[in-house]
This record gives C-alpha cells, structure tokens and sequence, in this order.
C-alpha cells in the first residue's frame, strides 16, 4: 500500500499542541490526567491515590478535543501498515488528521446526520482509522463489524443496530445487495452501479444495491470539520459476543469509552513515541481499544502487521524488524507461540499483554525464561475499558489477572445473597463488580440499546456486574474462576473450567480445552474435558488415556476428568468458546440416556487407578 501522504518515522515527538490547550479546556483536563498516569507508570500505589477521571463537558468529543490537537502539524508517525508481501505505508498524525476531516465533510456532503448509525466493516487498511476519526468528528455512531460475519449476523445487526450507512471494501459490499432497509453503501474500492446513486436506494431487490466511491471524499478540503456531539451522546455501538444469548447492543458515549480508555493506557505501559502492535481483528471491541485509542491518547505509533496466515516465526521477526516496543496479543496466539519456542527477544520489546480470556500460568513462565518479560493480563469487556490487570512494575502472580486500575473500585459479590464481600475476608470468592458509588467511573457503557431491563439487571445493588467469578487474596489480586454460568458444583465441590482447562493445555497434545459438568445422577455433575488437538496428534484410545492419566496427576480428585471427547471447539466470531453450547449438548444427551458417541471415560480404562 503507498499513498500521497504516507511519510517517514523522522519527525518531532507528539504533543506539540501542549502550550496551544486553554486552561481549564476539555483538552487540558484530559492532557492532565494522561500526564498523571505517565508519571505513575511502575508506581500504581500512587497512581491510585492521586488519578481521578477527568472531567469533560458535554461538547467533548475525543476525535476533535484530543487527536486534532496532538496532530496538528505532527509528522511523526501515527499509523504504519505493513503488507503480506512486505510492501509498507505510513501515516502521519497529520496527515490522519487532514484525511479524516475531508472523510467528514464528505460524509456530511452525502447526507449523513449526528446520531446516524455508521457500520464500519473494513480490514486493516487506513480507511478504517480515517473512518473512525471522521464519524467521531461529524457526530454519526459508528458500528465496528468483523469482515467474518454471516449473512445473517450482518442483516441482524443491519436491523437492530440502527444501520444508515455501511462503509466497507467492495468484496464484501455485496453481502448488503439483499438486504432489505434504508441503508447506503460506500466501497473504500470503488462504486458499482454509481449511476443509480442519484435515484437513492434501490427497494426492487433484484438490482443489485448502489455503491457510492470512497475516493470521492478525496475532492473535499481537509479544513477542520465543525463539530456535532460529544459528551454523552452516543458515540459507538459494539454487539456482544453472544457466548450465551443473542448479542446485545452496547452504546458507548463519547465520554466514556474515549476518556475510559485513559485505564487502558496504563494498563499497556505504552509512553509518547512508542510502537505499539496488537493482534486482533478489526470490528471487535480490543482493536479499538489497543489499535485507536490507547497507542493514540499516549501519542504513539499503531503497527500493524496484515498477515494473511499467522506465522510464529514472523510475528518475532516483525516484532524486531519494525523496533516495537509494547505487545498484546490473545491467549491463543501465545500459546502458538511458545509451541514453536522462540527463545531470542525482540530488540526493543518493553511491555508484553495478554487479553481476551485468562492466560495460562505455563505460557507465562516460558516467554519469562526466553525474553525475561511477565506477560501481563488484563481484564475489560465490552461494556467496559481495562478494569484489572497486573499494571506494569506490578509483580506478576501466575494465573492472577491482577487489580484494579487506577479510577475503578471492584468488589466481590456473593453469588447467592447479592451481598458484597467485605475486603477484609480472605481468600474470597464472588462475582466481579464495579462500585457505582457517586456514580462509578467513566468507563462504564451508558447500556444497552433498546433493552433498559438488561441494563437495569447489570447496575442493579449499585453495582456494574460482570458475570465472571473470581477468587480475591489479600493483596486485592483477582484470580479468575469463570463465568457465572461456568462455575458448577460437582460431589458438593465447585469447579472452576478455566483451573482444570489449564492444567490439561500443559499436556503437548491438547492445544485447547474446554471443560463442562456433565450430568451425574450420583454425583450432580462431573467433569468433562472436550480437547482440541495439537497438531502431529491424533484421537485415539492411547491419546485419550495419556491425557486423562496427566489430568489425574496434574488435578485434585473433585476436579479429575472423568470424560473426554476430542473435537473442534465452538466459538463466537471473537474466538470465545461457547461452553454454553457443550453444556446442553451434555444435557440433551443426558436426558435421553445416551452415551456421546465419540467420548473417553475413565472407567474405560482400568489400568488409570494402577498408574496413580
């Protein structure tokens, strides 16, 4: 990829805007508790005492107030692309700056209003960041939608999200042909059909849906585009996983999903004039999070590495190669990693994280022992930034995902009574939550579209509730136990999946684990393992008793597996397993009386208790 206004990594460092910030300016406010959680970094006890959110007004808009006024004559880069067959371009803050601000008169010019729903479903190319920018700016909602998605999902998504106008690559723009609705489509490559554009949508579904050029915006001036909303008015709309029920909607404001990511920040470690990478795909909450607006409130370079198969040995090389300096990638892609042992440290590599779901405790020793770096995990969710996480200079507890960042209160609640978990009980465990008192941090979504009972249901006992267990030691670190639906009790003991997940991952065979409680009648439930393979393995008997015989060993006895089936687990489009699925397949198959035809049990082999 090249482009007029890609530039070199020469240049001044960001942050020439700082004597331009009026005193007392949503700007300033903002510079100034960035500032604060800088100067903290490695010292979270006073990051904690001194960082309070700041307070912006009801015109803050983070596309304005914060990038424009850091990227105003700021040649140093801001985003660097980097191709499949090596082939490079890179962006300047500038240059972001201007492109964004002729994408929003442009998108002004075609009839895009405040408060339009705005589907951005792009790879990684610099129209998406040029799109997000210029949506944020012109005061429209954006939708963030993986490329992956199904038919359905997008015409569902289409419907419910509210969708205007869809913005995307002219391979996927036909996916919309058919979808029935008021919406426009602009391909970043190109129209077809540009000459029916000017009769508006086409409602006879046998033509195919107009495109609009993207390229045209490139005609506008890149003057500063007059801004619309901020503050609270919605800003961005993100659906959920859907790990247990049908996605829902959650609206993220201008105030809290842009200063709510000062917590991501820290949680990084990413400082002014780094290069930060981050594994995840476009459309998903973490790629905003550690694509967008962490790396750019630090006034840091995004890379990007557009791979189109991931290669272990790659990933390490461009990691040296492009000189990054802070690291996060998925639990999955660590584990690919350290399968391949690649035991030389990127050069200039400072801070690595993991996020998504918990990291297992074996992952974390080996990168140790390799590149002498903790892979610190982090804890958010849709609805919420960075909340937990081991900040950097924190000790690492292997499995913890550490406490709670600096602006957020997290407590325990007991499961069964709604009651709160005094911080003075030791080794306890609950649902996390966030403390909504004098109305919780920023960072927290305004809810759920369209659904004020699930929303309600979220902040009810003035308190933001996760549906995740953790156990809490006397440090105040969390150590994931599962979702609350997860957790199940078996011979009167409960069980965490993740506890018995990683211990079965330590196996080389399983590559990854998911673990349910089957139904017993004697014991309520035991547990069973469904087990993805690694590769070279294949699901036989021998395979299957080596891995029971580990978890024997490796497990105490209320948590042993008792059952085991090899298959491919399900997932949801982001890479969660859906246990929820595996769970009723083992009632269903419960209720009928029938044994899974593809599964291991331990009394199919008498010789485990000999091997104790």
């Amino acid at each position: 990829m090249n482009d007029d206004n890609a530039v070199g990594t020469d240049g001044q460092l960001a942050g020439n805007g700082v004597e331009q910030d009026a005193a007392g300016s949503d700007t300033a406010r903002y510079r100034q508790a960035r500032d604060l959680l800088q100067a903290c970094s490695h010292d979270t006890e006073t990051a904690h005492r001194t960082f309070t959110w700041p307070v912006v007004s009801d015109q803050f808009n983070w596309a304005h107030d914060w990038f424009d006024a850091i990227a105003e004559g700021n040649d140093r880069t801001a985003l660097w692309i980097v191709e499949d067959d090596g082939s490079e371009a890179k962006y300047s803050f500038d240059a972001l700056r201007r492109r964004s601000n002729q994408v929003g008169r442009w998108l002004q010019e075609l009839g895009v209003k405040p408060g339009d729903g705005v589907m951005l479903m792009l790879a990684n190319r610099v129209e998406l960041w040029e799109s997000m920018l210029a949506v944020m700016k012109i005061g429209a909602v954006m939708l963030p939608t993986a490329v992956v998605l199904g038919a359905a999902e997008l015409e569902d998504r289409i419907e419910r999200g509210g969708v205007n106008w869809v913005i995307t690559d002219e391979a996927d723009a036909e996916k919309f042909d058919w979808f029935p609705g008021d919406f426009r489509v602009i391909s970043v490559s190109g129209a077809r059909g540009a000459e029916r554009v000017a009769i508006g949508i086409a409602n006879d579904y046998d033509l195919n849906r107009p495109r609009i050029d993207y390229r045209d915006a490139r005609e506008q001036s890149d003057a500063p585009v007059a801004r619309s909303r901020g503050g609270d008015d919605p800003a961005i709309a993100y659906f959920t996983s859907g790990t247990t029920s049908k996605p829902k909607i959650v609206i993220h404001s201008h105030r809290s999903y842009p200063v709510g990511h000062l917590s991501t920040m820290y949680w990084i470690g990413v400082k002014p004039g780094d290069t930060h990478m981050v594994i995840s795909s476009p459309g998903w909450g973490k790629h905003a999070w550690s694509a967008f607006f962490a790396p750019w409130i630090a006034e840091a370079t995004v890379f990007v590495d557009n791979y189109a198969k991931f290669d272990p040995e790659r990933l390490v090389d461009r990691l040296t190669t492009a000189g990054v300096t802070t690291f996060c990638a998925p639990p999955t892609v660590w584990r690919m990693l350290i399968k391949h042992r690649p035991t030389a440290r990127p050069s200039k590599l400072r801070e690595i994280l993991s996020a998504g779901e918990p990291l297992n405790p074996e992952v974390i020793a080996r990168i140790r022992e390799w590149w002498g770096l903790e892979i610190r995990d982090g804890y958010g969710q849709t609805e919420l930034t960075a909340s937990i996480a081991n900040a950097p200079g924190d000790r690492v507890v292997p499995g913890s995902m550490g406490r709670a960042l600096p602006g957020i209160r997290v407590v325990l609640v007991d499961q069964h009574s709604g009651e709160r978990i005094g911080d003075d009980v030791p080794r306890a465990e609950g649902e996390v939550c966030i403390d909504l008192s004098d109305g919780g941090p920023v960072s927290i979504m305004s809810g759920y579209a369209d659904n004020e009972a699930a929303t309600a249901e979220r902040m009810a006992g003035g308190v933001f509730h996760t549906g995740d267990v953790a156990q809490r030691d006397p440090s105040g670190r969390l150590t994931f136990v599962g979702r609350v639906d997860d957790v199940f009790k078996a011979s009167d003991y409960k069980v965490s999946p993740f506890e018995v997940e990683s211990a079965l991952v330590e196996h080389p065979a399983v590559a990854e684990a998911a673990v349910v409680g089957a139904p017993d009648a004697t014991r309520l439930n035991i547990t069973k393992a469904y087990v993805q393979l690694a590769s070279g393995y294949e699901p036989t008997e021998e395979v299957a008793f080596d891995i029971l015989l580990h978890a024997r060993t490796a497990l105490p006895p209320y948590m042993r597996v008792r059952r085991l089936e090899f298959r491919e687990l399900p997932k949801t489009i982001s890479g969660k397993i859906r246990r929820v699925e595996l769970r009723d397949r083992e009632q269903q198959f419960a209720r009928r009386g029938e044994r899974l035809p593809l599964e291991f049990r331990e009394e199919d082999f008498p010789d485990l208790k000999k091997r104790r």
